[in-house]
């Protein structure tokens, strides 16, 4: 049996600390912030991204340098048979075209996975390669698995502000003074690998109900299962908003009252986008071969 090392990126929101307990590999992602490149959960922490962010700093997300992937494959190539890496979406980054361009240079012993995931489903993406590297699937296997099931998960995302849009170009400066004006709430989903619109609320409460009826309709029509199952896993995430979060887990859990949730930090690559204060529901399909 192939002893296979599963790396993926801190946008998965597994920190440095949990990748050690949890036996996983994170590529720190880089992010230029004036002249000084900073390295997520190395140099740069939560608390300090969302502190530049406030003070107006100009942040601008970057991807990692091909010598440190290939530096960190190399390294775990003498200990291990075979890798998965997991990167973030190819819909939100160059990342993932990177390292497959990369990965042509191993003769196959690094597999890159392109499942579409970002996030609390790309941390459970790496959970899944774990757990199927522990029950003897080789890194091919694994990507072919992780690659079958990259469109049966979903994200929805309650805005709490329209700046960082406005900032980033994805509306423009009219639609965001309306939108700042009548107070709405846009909810952005990523299906598919892609933050595209997906609806506009009038209250917080507008939004989340909103949130909880499109993933409701995700698990009966596009995923496939009942919201009473245990098919599909479900995740909160937020953008320094912990206490909302908590609060909406409640909520949640009043329609899905058999799950879990499981609560983390948006990835700082997405909050880049939408600043502080947003939150988001996601869930992603148990695998077959792990649903046991």
């Amino acid at each position: 049996m192939s002893k296979v090392a599963v790396v993926t990126d801190s946008n998965s929101g597994v920190t440095q600390s949990q990748a050690k307990t949890l036996g996983l590999y994170v590529v720190p992602m880089p992010f230029n912030i004036g002249e000084k490149t900073y390295f997520e959960d190395i140099d740069l922490s939560q608390e300090q991204f969302y502190n530049m962010l406030g003070e107006g700093t100009d942040i601008y997300t970057s991807q990692p340098s091909p010598e440190h992937i290939m530096d960190l494959w190399d390294g775990l190539l003498k200990e291990y048979d075979e890798i998965i890496h997991i990167p973030m979406s190819s819909g939100l980054s160059g990342s993932c075209d990177t390292a497959r361009i990369l990965a042509e240079d191993y003769d196959g012993r690094v597999q890159v996975v392109n499942n579409q995931r970002i996030s609390v489903t790309q941390r459970q993406s790496a959970l899944d390669a774990l757990a199927l590297a522990g029950e003897g699937y080789s890194a091919v296997k694994i990507r072919e698995i992780l690659e079958r099931d990259k469109y049966e998960s979903s994200i929805y995302i309650m805005v709490d502000t329209l700046k960082y849009l406005k900032k980033g170009g994805r509306i423009t400066p009219a639609a965001a003074a309306l939108g700042t004006l009548l107070k709405l709430k846009p909810v952005l989903q990523i299906q598919g690998g892609k933050l595209d619109a997906f609806a506009k609320a009038r209250t917080v409460k507008q939004a989340r109900s909103m949130m909880i009826e499109a993933m409701k309709q995700d698990f009966e029509k596009r995923i496939g299962h009942s919201v009473k199952g245990e098919k599909c896993a479900l995740y909160i995430a937020h953008t320094q908003n912990q206490a909302l979060a908590e609060d909406f887990r409640e909520e949640i859990k009043k329609d899905f009252p058999e799950h879990d949730i499981y609560i983390a930090p948006l990835s700082l690559s997405v909050a880049c986008h939408i600043g502080p204060g947003a939150l988001a529901i996601a869930s992603s399909k148990i695998l077959p071969e792990l649903d046991k």
